[in-house]
């Protein structure tokens, strides 16, 4: 990149829908150009300068970003970029005003004075290192398999000229740095060297503008007319004619003869399972993993009865157990202390139905944790601690992670609209349809703009400290297990360690939570500032150990790779669609992901139900969904995440005799299975059906008879 010598500050416009309220809508982003991301001592430099400056709340710069009344929240792109040929390094806040950019600079710039001042402590700088050890060595992979992991992080630098293999062995760096943080100007230096002193800067400051989209819009529509007037009679010949030739090419079969192919005959029929072994005297399930050094910890236990109101309160409580304060310590000694012993702790809630009846719903709260071996002792004292001392009683630091969390919340709708219309459309079909909606989707992102106004008020922030608190006394006393996972030579020590730690508190066995059977259907088109739709049709279909879970599971992926993929994107120009059975809650969902269109693409999901009918189907588009369905099951998982995924199969009984079940109805599923299934279950006439568009398509949607829901 062409360096500069002097900040430049760019102010640009974002389109909102016309009328919508633009107040703290502005985002504010300084970044700073860094040096070449394939120089190994240079990427970890700039990695060790954003953890220290922007690692967690108690990191001095992500402190003031968090604490500051310029924005509502600290940016999204907070951190290293690394990916690029020149790294990046970037700061800001989102729910801003223009007007502050000046500030939001002086803010930044007098962080870092400070720090570059006073330097960081050794404590904090080893902790660091840690972190940076733990990420080394964890095998991770459960969302995308190890190796590729590696070989795609060892691209990077190969394309840009650097070592790959370098890349996948830091400890000779690690070390290094090791050595270097003992000087205490080292920090001071690179903070000068790379910030402070560095004029290549760039502030961005994007703002809102309801006109943009109009005029936008506008100017597209004066484009095109100008250009279809410029045409001849035989330009327009030419554009009908290669309009008919792409159709012809949409609709013609490719010959994947040439191609190598798995068949059926390849896949086993049964997989293993992680063996898994049960210490009676604490309620432990243990697994012996290959974990390359690290163990993992949970503490499991079931929900107790809760109100309506308790349950609303329940994400909160997640989200901010581990950005809390604890016993003695506040919330910033204790993200120290997270950083310093752990690779981090959490907590979840889970809530699924029996395998044969999705309307009877249990949950589980779960407390997890990860460390280096060498640290086991603190971290089951660590996640011990959590659970029975956090603190609710830090006010401002809870109203600040609650604006967080509806920023994100609010960010995430264009991302995951097909995700949230699905939440939509199938709320109405069982208890955890409607949980994960009501908690999690649409009406959750409403509930936490709502929750984020109301906490305005101290007095309502008062209140919502203390259900927070009064919930979290109802989950501990609630009687636990324990799931830990480790390499062989490690898990004697560690179960010592529990023993010893959690001794004479066994909890009690209370009433638990259940929901009452959740059957309606709905018909929703939910307003958002949005230029494009998710559109999502549900229905209400059958647990996973049904007979036709299998054959319904087997039908999206016929659909989706035999219809609805050249109707929904690449006739109607969306960037995707499909269809997907989730057996959890019993029903089977249609969707399309950032659409044009929203009425054609609703019609097209009842075509593909009459396409399945009345067309003639070869068997490989049938073997092909089927291999779908058996690599999804087969999917690749790290050593502790299929431990994991094993003990919370079995938790939800989930049994491998179930899922071995499954597996053989699948791999048995004909053609003429999909179409009874479809005709069972995929009545168009029972459909439920949710949208989420833009404001100006509200009579549209009013003339689809949706009822409309503002977000």
């Amino acid at each position: 990149e062409k360096r500069m010598f002097a900040p430049v500050r760019v102010d640009q416009g974002y389109g909102v829908s016309e009328g919508e309220d633009m107040t703290n809508k502005t985002h504010i982003v300084v970044g700073w150009l860094l040096g070449h991301s394939f120089d190994l001592q240079e990427n970890l430099e700039g990695q060790l300068l954003s953890a220290i400056l922007l690692e967690n709340s108690a990191s001095p710069l992500m402190r003031a970003l968090e604490t500051t009344d310029i924005g509502q929240a600290p940016s999204p792109m907070c951190g290293l970029e690394d990916s690029n040929r020149e790294m990046t390094f970037l700061c800001g806040v989102e729910g801003s005003e223009p007007e502050k950019q000046n500030d939001l600079e002086k803010l930044i710039e007098s962080t870092l004075e400070k720090v570059a001042e006073e330097g960081v402590s050794e404590e904090r700088l080893e902790a660091i290192l840690h972190q940076l050890e733990l990420h080394q060595r964890e095998i991770a992979g459960d969302s995308f398999p190890y190796g590729l992991q590696l070989i795609m992080s060892a691209i990077a630098p190969m394309v840009h000229g650097g070592d790959p293999v370098e890349l996948l062995d830091l400890e000779p760096v690690l070390a290094t740095l090791r050595e270097k943080i003992r000087d205490p100007e080292f920090i001071p230096g690179l903070i000068r060297r790379k910030l402070l002193d560095n004029p290549h800067r760039v502030t961005l400051t994007l703002r809102p503008d309801d006109k943009l989209d109009a005029r936008r819009q506008q100017a597209i529509r004066e484009a095109l007319a100008k250009r279809k007037a410029e045409l001849t009679s035989e330009e327009v010949g030419q554009i009908v004619d290669r309009a008919k030739a792409l159709e012809e090419r949409q609709m013609r079969k490719d010959d994947d003869s040439i191609l190598p192919k798995v068949d059926l005959t390849d896949v086993p029929l049964q997989m293993p399972e992680p063996e898994a072994r049960f210490d009676g005297d604490i309620s432990a399930t243990v697994f012996a993993r290959g974990t390359n050094g690290l163990i993992y910890e949970q503490v499991v236990l079931p929900l107790p009865a809760l109100t309506e109101e308790e349950l609303s309160v329940l994400p909160y409580y997640s989200a901010l157990i581990s950005e809390v304060g604890c016993g003695d310590l506040d919330y910033l000694q204790m993200q120290d202390r997270i950083s310093a012993e752990s690779g981090g702790i959490g907590a979840s809630f889970t809530a699924k139905g029996r395998i044969d009846d999705v309307q009877d719903l249990s949950g589980y709260m779960i407390f997890s944790g990860k460390a280096l071996a060498r640290n086991r002792t603190v971290l089951t004292k660590l996640l011990r601690d959590v659970y029975t001392s956090a603190r609710f009683d830090e006010k401002d630091r809870i109203r600040e992670i609650v604006a967080q969390i509806r920023a994100r919340r609010e960010q995430a709708v264009t991302g995951s609209g097909h995700a949230l219309a699905m939440g939509a459309a199938a709320q109405g079909m069982s208890p955890g349809a409607w949980l994960s909606f009501r908690l999690g989707g649409l009406a959750g992102i409403r509930g936490t703009k709502e929750l984020d106004q109301s906490l305005k008020d101290p007095a309502a922030l008062d209140a919502f400290c203390r259900q927070l608190a009064s919930l979290h006394g109802r989950i501990r006393e609630q009687a636990r297990e324990f799931l830990i996972i480790g390499e062989e030579e490690q898990l004697p020590a560690l179960i010592d360690d529990l023993k010893f730690c959690w001794q004479g508190d066994t909890g009690v066995d209370s009433s638990r939570w259940k929901m009452e059977p959740v059957s309606f259907a709905t018909r929703e088109a939910w307003l958002t500032s949005t230029q494009v739709n998710f559109c999502a049709r549900a229905y209400s279909t059958v647990p996973v150990d049904h007979p036709d879970a299998a054959a319904l599971s087997v039908l999206g992926g016929f659909l989706r790779n035999g219809y609805l993929h050249r109707a929904i994107r690449e006739k109607g120009g969306a960037y995707g669609g499909g269809a997907a059975q989730d057996s959890v809650n019993g029903n089977f969902r249609f969707f399309s992901y950032r659409d044009p269109r929203l009425a054609e693409t609703l019609e097209d999901f009842d075509k593909a139900l009459v396409w399945l009918q009345e067309t003639d189907h070869e068997y490989q588009e049938l073997e092909e969904s089927i291999l779908g369905v058996i690599g999804q099951m087969d999917r690749p998982r790290s050593p502790a995440g299929a431990a994991r995924h094993a003990f919370h199969n079995n938790l939800f009984g989930r049994s491998p005799e179930q899922r071995a079940r499954f597996r053989e109805r699948v791999l048995s599923v004909t053609l003429d299975d999909l179409k009874r299934v479809a005709a069972t279950w995929l009545v168009p006439e029972k459909a439920s059906t949710a949208v989420v568009t833009g404001p100006d398509n509200r009579a549209l949607v009013e003339g689809l008879g949706l009822n409309i829901q503002e977000l």
